[in-house]
């Protein structure tokens, strides 16, 4: 029997390149760096405290709009839409709760 089943290792071997190769692997790497960068971005915006500050932000602005005379009057008029809307949302679900209580008792 002789040696000859044994193998040597391929890791001696340098692999092989040609520079449509490299040029790939260029646009992968720049491919992956855009997508840490949009994960980033994704990350931060789904944060649910940097939600909860643009929330209440905007909630500000709505509210400071509707009572400034100072504001745009399309600012102002969205500003009455959307506190309008959130009042008549909430007196709608105390109409439920309500109805709903005196079902029961």
């Amino acid at each position: 029997m002789s040696d000859e089943s044994v193998q040597k290792p391929a890791s001696t071997q340098k692999p092989f390149s040609t520079p449509e190769m490299v040029a790939l692997e260029a646009e992968l790497a720049v491919t992956r760096a855009q997508l840490a960068s949009t994960v980033d971005e994704l990350v931060a915006r789904l944060d649910p405290r940097a939600q909860a500050g643009r929330a209440v932000a905007s909630g500000r602005r709505l509210w400071s709009d509707a009572l400034d005379g100072d504001a745009s009057p399309e600012a102002r008029k969205k500003a009455f839409a959307v506190l309008g809307g959130a009042v008549a949302g909430v007196a709608a679900v105390l109409v439920l709760v309500v109805a709903a209580g005196r079902r029961r008792g």
